[in-house]
Parts: C-alpha cells; structure tokens; sequence
C-alpha cells in the first residue's frame, strides 16, 4: 500500500526483524513473495507458510518509550471485542519482543486470498463491487457501530484545533454524535468482490458516519464510486451528522495534504468542503499539529524517525 521507506536503516531494521520473528513462530516466506509496507515503514507484513496452512505475518513497530497504546493495541482489542459477522482475517498468534529502543509485535493471521478493492488508499480506479459486497459493507458498519469502547479514534479536541485551520471559518466543530468506527475505512483495506475488513488498529470512538465518510472522501477521484458510495451509504452520509464526519475526514486528509500526502486529493477535498459548508475553502496557512491520529506522536513510530 506504501512504498518501502526512503531510510535504507529503517527498511534494512523492519526486514532484519521480520526475519527473527518468522523463525520464533516458525513460519517460512511463500515463494515469489513480496513486501507490503505501512506509513512511512511503520510496519511490514509478507504472506508466510505456517504449519497450519497459508498464513500473513505482519511486523509493526513503536518507539520503546510510547505511551500511547491506541493503534499499537487496536487490532488485538478488536479480535476479542469484535462480532463475528465483522468478516475479517482470523489472528492466529501474536509475538512480542523490545530490544533496545525499539518494541515490535507480529501478528500472524490467517491468509485472504481475496484481491485488495484498491492497492493504494486513495481510489484511482474503479473496483468491481457486485451487489452483495455493498450489503455486507453496510451490515458491518451497522454491526460496528454500538459496540462500546473507551477508545477514540479520532477526538473533539483535534477537530476543534484543525478544522477551522483547515476549513476556515465560520465553521461548527462540536461532534454532536459519536459512534464507533473502523477508523481507516478506504479501499485499500477493504477486500473484493467477497468483503474482508482489513487493519483494525485505529478502530474506536469516531463522529457518526465517520467510516462512510472516510471511504466516500478518499474515492473522489473516482467520480462514478464516489456517487455510489454516496448512494449506497446516504442513511450515514446525507444526514447533519453524517455531512459532519465527511468534513472532519476532509479535515484529516487535507492536513495529510499539508505533510505532502496525497497531494492530488486535495483539490477535490476543498470542492466537496465548499459544497458542503456553502462557502469557499480558503487557502491553507501551511500550518500542521505535532500530533497525528489525536494524540498519537507519529515521531513514535519507526519510520517516521528522522523524516520530518
């Protein structure tokens, strides 16, 4: 989904301690395998042959000294809290280990054979999507959404800092209904034609409509999928609150935009904030959080040492 990182010392770190982990659990690489990258290096995941069958072994990393847990556990909470019609990869086993200055988990799960809808989060073509996969996706958000959690993916006190730096003012900021979230809903997490959800660590606590919003925010290239999701979703999305979660995802996204992430979104973002708010978007003053992801020090996590 990322490219490897530009830090060959990082690349070479996550490599060297995937390798460790796969002789503890006793996995072997499958043939003609490939990497898949996180953010900026931050974890490393390689499809693996275990003893119980095809298996993805799936490294990630923090700094020794974080504190803030939330992503780190997020997907070994939602194994446990989540429902089973959630259709999602089966965690077989989990591997930790801290030499130095770094911590490392691997995670080792069943593997989906099952295509990505998307390589990459932001959508740049169009998936095939029959019917059936729109219903399970709206089962599961359905499924997802009362589950009780003091987790927070995203807080009332980042959008009250960086919408208006982002959207310009007058701008409403106070999240008026909250509910839970996968917190990452792209493409490129999701599975097709048959619906996998795919990379639960930031699940949590998200204004309502937050998933729809994120899926319908990072499609806008795509105009056709965009409408779709508008449509199949307009019971979260073409409501006060689900209008509300699309301009705290555009937000996010435009403050990536800031840190020179997916620079050609940012436009379309800006048009679909001004229909929304019914005024213009003005330009950003350039200025961005020294958090990520509400509270999360992204300088905590390995592949963003040194880059920023």
């Amino acid at each position: 989904m990322f490219p490897a990182p530009e830090d060959i010392a990082v690349a070479d770190r996550m490599r060297n301690a995937h390798r460790h982990a796969r002789a503890v659990m006793g996995v072997l690489l499958e043939a003609e395998t490939h990497e898949v990258w996180g953010w900026r290096g931050r974890t490393l995941s390689r499809p693996v042959s275990a003893p119980e069958g095809p298996a993805w072994l799936r490294l990630a990393c923090i700094s020794a000294d974080q504190t803030n847990m939330t992503f780190w556990n997020g997907t070994l909470e939602a194994d446990k809290i989540l429902p089973a019609s959630v259709p999602r990869p089966r965690l077989r086993n989990v591997y930790d280990w801290t030499p130095a200055s770094w911590r490392y988990r691997a995670e080792l799960y069943d593997h989906v054979t099952v295509q990505l809808a998307s390589p990459t989060a932001v959508l740049r073509s169009t998936p095939h999507l029959p019917s059936a996969w729109w219903t399970a996706l709206e089962v599961v958000l359905a499924d997802i959404a009362p589950i009780a959690t003091g987790r927070v993916t995203i807080g009332q006190a980042y959008l009250d800092s960086a919408m208006p730096r982002f959207l310009g003012t007058p701008v409403d900021t106070t999240v008026r209904s909250w509910s839970t979230a996968h917190g990452d809903l792209h493409f490129a997490n999701l599975c097709a034609p048959t619906l996998h959800v795919l990379d639960w660590e930031g699940w949590g606590l998200a204004p309502t409509g937050y998933d729809a919003a994120v899926l319908h925010s990072y499609s806008l290239l795509v105009p056709a999928v965009a409408a779709r999701i508008r449509d199949r979703l307009a019971h979260l999305l073409d409501t006060p609150a689900g209008r509300f979660a699309e301009l705290a995802v555009i937000t996010e996204l435009l403050e990536f935009n800031a840190r020179d992430d997916n620079l050609d979104l940012a436009a379309p973002l800006r048009d679909r904030a001004a229909h929304l708010l019914g005024r213009a978007i003005p330009p950003s003053d350039g200025r961005v959080g020294s958090l990520d992801f509400d509270g999360l020090d992204t300088k905590a996590w390995c592949g963003a040492s040194g880059d920023e």
